[in-house]
């Protein structure tokens, strides 16, 4: 059996926007969210707001992305890993939404470092510091 940490990180990507069609085919904006750890997806999902209020009643929106929209989107998604840099933990999202007729997106990649792991690497010793130890103890 194929396991998620065995898969790169594009193909977990690619899963997460088949697992999430229908609900896209359902929104025309909101925000895709992928958090990651040692560059393996976990947690993923929509953000988003679908009902709107107009004259005292709230509706849900009808149209979502077309199927040819939710393949522009994946591709999109995809190639904003190419600039990925370094980092194993962290979050990448898009914002998106449909402007006349086509989808727009911003990805958003955020990355997530640990002190405690630079702590574990760290030198130890009184003269293994450098000048601006002086300022924290």
């Amino acid at each position: 059996m194929l396991r998620t940490e065995q898969l790169s990180l594009a193909r977990q990507v690619d899963l997460v926007f088949k697992e999430l069609q229908e609900e896209l085919s359902g929104l025309t904006s909101g925000t895709v969210f992928m958090q990651i750890r040692n560059n393996v997806i976990g947690k993923f999902g929509i953000r988003h707001n679908p009902l709107s209020g107009r004259g005292g009643a709230i509706t849900a929106e009808h149209d979502g992305l077309s199927s040819g929209q939710q393949s522009s989107f994946r591709l999109m998604a995809l190639e904003s890993l190419k600039y990925k840099r370094r980092w194993t933990h962290g979050e990448i999202s898009y914002e998106f939404a449909v402007r006349q007729g086509m989808v727009v997106v911003d990805a958003i990649l955020e990355s997530n470092y640990n002190m405690a792991n630079l702590m574990i690497r760290a030198p130890k010793g009184p003269h293994s510091g450098d000048a601006s130890d002086q300022y924290f103890g």
